[in-house]
């Protein structure tokens, strides 16, 4: 049960004053529907108005505090023209400017022949001395509560700076105090204040470098946050390594024989990833562990093999992948190895005719399938396996957490591999995972050659075409990818269906088109045309970012890769070069470039190894817009900037570790404290989450 002492943190915005229904949606928008979400929304600026001059020193563009006496209202005759208010004091005069403003109103808020605080940016127009619309309007026995440095925060459509920054300072008020989580002598050395004093000092800021990440307050926050999230996994790492997993050997008969069939030998860390595997498996823990592999690293390969290694038991195992197309891809794979090791494979997908789908499950349950390869029809209810020892997700962060812990409980102590494709900077990697053991795969597969990456203005995409259309006409297969525009579907349709529309009138009958709104039939023929090289050129949008296999492919264009982050291209470019004919990765940007795109269109140029590229991408872009973040299930943070906090996230982690080691119950007085934490950032959920893996 979450600690009584938070419940006020958990109430709605709704709750604080002034904020109804219509305001409560927007916070809720902008930060969460809670006040603990608004007070994790710190300012990112400040506006100091304690600069008060008299009328005859305030200077055009700054902002300035004025005490002024109302002389005159001037009612527009047109509801076109502005509002204005004469004001003076005794060195000169200043017109307040309103546009679209209510005569009630504002005779009201400015009553003539009395005097008024007003802050706001000082204008000059035509001549005179103006203000549009001060931010402050307030009687004189108020003056101090303008006259302070003003914390700004980020907003969205419809709310006021006035409104945030009251609900945020209405939300400080009703913050408790919380028993100390902290370690006493590592909380002395760092020379932070409390929790809740902290939070009000990040909140009020007097200078710009009060809002540096490694100012004391905000460091403090980071350090929570990161703390939550440590402790959660290492929580959830101790359990799995407590619960009864089960021991899974293999003779090696079956993984000799598929391994003869390949016309190539595994890579150095192939065949290290799949030791560590086997090694886990062979343990009486449960097994979770991580895959990581470049683009084409041969990610399918390892997992093929790890699973035969249930079949070797006696036992069965299954690939889960988010798409059909994804889905296919691994089967076509598999196939022909799972044949040549005389081991029964299926496929199953939401697609399957009934009759092929009764097959399949019967297969399943009695136990005459070894292996499946599937959609989340895996998880559906009606799917029972005789023994399901081994789980593989792909792509893991495309599915729910529901999903995977469905797929793992088909069986008993089911081990856990998810593989990724997105190469995870390191202090990312230990922010979602902790010590999650990894397996990398830093090798591409033998007979692959470099890619060849440039850089073209967009200036010279006739060139290109040109380019393009030569490959075509000697048999190649070529990717042309358009951005997304401002994240408007509409936008980015019309996009790809226009530069579609130019390529098919240039090379007939030879170009396809493949985006998210198409059926999947739809894009299944398109992708097996192009596969099958009926269709020569495919224009795209990113759905081709992740899983399309075509061997044949030798070109990739990107059309604005400006638009797009490091680990995109990274994983756009890795579509082509998959075969052992030399391939082209054509990045075409707009003019001028900026300084974060030169980097990174650089970058592209230097390396082809994803797992620098996705340091490089934490660094020129920070972890919160880190294109990984939200694709890769890694936890969303509000306080945390893994970037700058790299170090803060090195200490949570030993400290969660010594927390687990001393008092895994968290029963302590310290482990009481550290459980408000949890529930603070609400890791209560990360718990379960973690658990599935």
């Amino acid at each position: 049960m979450r600690p009584q002492n938070l419940t006020p943190l958990f109430a709605q915005t709704t709750s604080l004053p002034g904020i109804g229904p219509r305001l409560g949606k927007l916070l809720e928008k902008l930060a969460g529907p809670l006040l603990v979400d608004l007070l994790w929304r710190l300012p990112f600026a400040i506006v100091d108005r304690r600069h008060a001059p008299d009328i005859a020193q305030a200077r055009a563009g700054e902002i300035a505090t004025l005490t002024v006496a109302i002389d005159e209202h001037h009612v527009p005759r047109s509801p076109r023209h502005p509002y204005r208010v004469s004001c003076s004091d005794e060195t000169g005069r200043i017109t307040l400017t309103f546009f679209n403003g209510r005569e009630d109103y504002l005779k009201k808020l400015l009553p003539v022949g009395e005097q008024r605080i007003v802050s706001g940016k000082v204008e000059l127009y035509q001549g005179e001395v103006q203000m549009t619309h001060p931010d402050h309007v307030v009687p004189p026995e108020q003056r101090d509560q303008v006259l302070r440095v003003e914390p700004v925060y980020g907003l969205t459509a419809g709310l006021t700076q006035k409104v945030v920054q009251k609900a945020i300072g209405t939300a400080l008020e009703r913050t408790p105090e919380l028993a100390e989580w902290q370690d006493p002598a590592f909380l002395a050395r760092n020379r932070w204040a409390g929790w809740r004093a902290s939070l009000v000092r990040a909140h009020a800021p007097g200078e710009e470098a009060d809002l540096a990440p490694d100012h004391p307050a905000r460091a403090r926050l980071a350090f929570d946050e990161l703390l939550a999230s440590q402790l959660a996994i290492a929580l959830v790492r101790h359990h799995n390594r407590t619960i009864a997993g089960r021991a899974t050997e293999g003779d090696g008969r079956l993984r000799a024989t598929a391994l003869a069939a390949l016309p190539f030998a595994l890579t150095g860390s192939q065949s290290t990833a799949l030791d560590e595997i086997a090694c886990d498996m062979a343990k009486p823990e449960r097994m979770v562990r991580l895959l990581q592999g470049d683009v084409g690293s041969g990610k399918t390969l390892v997992a093929f093999l790890a699973m035969l290694i249930c079949v070797e038991a006696g036992a069965q195992a299954a690939l889960m992948a988010p798409t059909e197309l994804l889905a296919r891809q691994h089967y076509a794979t598999i196939v022909p190895l799972a044949e040549a090791a005389g081991v029964r494979l299926a496929l199953l997908t939401g697609r399957d005719g009934q009759k092929q789908k009764r097959e399949t499950l019967q297969g399943l349950a009695d136990g005459a399938i070894s292996l499946v390869v599937g959609t989340h029809a895996l998880v559906q209810e009606d799917v029972q396996f005789a023994d399901l020892a081994l789980a593989v997700v792909d792509e893991q962060h495309r599915f729910g957490v529901h999903q995977r812990m469905a797929l793992s409980s088909k069986g008993h102590a089911v081990d856990l591999l998810v593989m990724t494709a997105t190469p995870i900077p390191r202090t990312l990697m230990l922010a979602a995972y902790g010590d999650l053991d990894v397996s990398k795969l830093t090798e591409k597969p033998a007979g692959r050659q470099p890619i060849d990456t440039r850089a073209l203005p967009l200036e010279r995409i006739g060139e290109v075409a040109d380019g393009v259309g030569r490959q075509i006409a000697g048999g190649a297969r070529v990717y042309w990818v358009c951005p997304l525009i401002e994240e408007s579907e509409e936008i980015d349709l019309a996009n790809v269906e226009e530069r579609f529309d130019l390529l098919k009138a240039r090379f007939p009958g030879k170009v396809g088109l493949l985006h998210g709104r198409l059926k999947s039939a739809e894009r299944e023929a398109t992708m097996s045309a192009f596969a099958e090289g009926r269709l020569s050129l495919l224009v795209a949008t990113t759905v081709i970012e992740v899983g399309v296999d075509v061997p044949a492919a030798t070109v990739m264009v990107v059309e604005h890769a400006e638009r797009f982050g490091l680990a995109q291209l990274h994983q756009l470019r890795g579509r082509v070069g998959r075969g052992s004919a030399r391939s082209t990765c054509l990045l075409l940007y707009a003019q001028p470039l900026g300084e974060t795109a030169r980097a990174r269109l650089a970058i592209m140029r230097e390396t082809e190894d994803g797992f620098r590229i996705a340091e490089e991408d934490l660094r020129l872009r920070g972890a919160g817009e880190l294109l990984g973040t939200r694709q890769s299930g890694l936890p969303d943070m509000r306080l945390a900037d893994l970037a700058a906090h790299g170090e803060l996230l090195q200490a949570a982690r030993d400290d969660a570790r010594l927390v687990i080691d001393r008092d895994p119950d968290l029963e302590s007085a310290r482990g009481t404290a550290l459980r408000a934490l949890l529930y603070l950032f609400r890791r209560d959920d990360a718990v379960r989450t973690l658990r599935a893996g």
